[in-house]
């Protein structure tokens, strides 16, 4: 089959790239870098000409609410592509427990992505996973302060982005689901926990203090970002950290 991935030279895009290709079919990646624009929508038409499948892992460059504008625009774009160029199946990468956080401004924004997929004329999928293992250091500098990082108790399960790809991959061959398949990773920690074991494992002297109301995931109440009935990835954080 023929696969146009959009966000295809990033994270988790290069990796769909090489899992299907290296199952035998085509796959093409798309990307500011190879003259495609998902915004101005530049270069669409040509991505989408041979594809019988989209994959869409682009991300939106900010959390804030330009978020909103950053999904409404390109999904706009690239459902119009999709549809007109014949696209037969249309993937797309999420979160899990995207719907339960409607007080952040990012997870409302991919709400909205999700929902202009499912309103679309074009069959599709919704992959959603948990927070990848590869962004924990990003979230502890969001909240670092000299010797000190503040995290919440918030519930996680983090999952390696290797995992995430094959997720997408897996989907991306199969059938459109007309719905959302969730992939989480196999162990769930409180975030200051994990803070703690990956300053640990750095050798990081600074200490982790539970505070509430840090950071982006202070908001979130409960465990709505994990998911105990979903699929298990393979990968634990310890083995992760290990091989990096």
């Amino acid at each position: 089959m023929n696969f146009a991935v959009i966000g295809g030279t990033g994270l988790i895009g290069s990796q769909v790239v090489e899992n299907l290709n290296a199952m035998g079919h085509e796959a093409i990646p798309h990307s500011p870098s190879t003259g495609v624009d998902i915004i101005s929508g530049q270069g669409l038409d040509k991505a989408a000409a041979r594809a019988e499948v989209m994959d869409n892992v682009t991300n939106s460059p900010t959390f804030d609410e330009a978020s909103l504008e950053f999904f409404k625009t390109s999904m706009d774009n690239l459902l119009d592509a999709a549809q007109k160029n014949g696209v037969r199946h249309f993937v797309i990468l999420s979160i899990v427990g995207v719907d339960r956080v409607p007080q952040l401004d990012y997870y409302r924004a991919k709400v909205l992505q999700e929902s202009m997929l499912t309103a679309g004329r074009v069959p599709y999928s919704i992959v959603r996973a948990t927070q990848f293992m590869e962004f924990i250091d990003a979230v502890l500098s969001w909240t670092a302060d000299g010797d000190t990082v503040r995290l919440p108790a918030t519930p996680i399960q983090p999952i390696a982005a290797k995992d995430v790809a094959q997720a997408v991959t897996d989907v991306a061959v199969g059938t459109p689901l007309m719905g959302v398949h969730n992939i989480v990773g196999p162990e769930v920690f409180s975030l200051d926990e994990l803070g703690r074991i990956t300053l640990s494992h750095n050798s990081d002297g600074r200490t982790v203090v539970t505070d509430p109301a840090a950071g982006m995931f202070g908001a979130i109440d409960g465990d709505v970002l994990t998911d105990e009935s979903a699929q298990r990835a393979p990968t634990r954080y310890a083995d992760w950290l290990a091989s990096r």
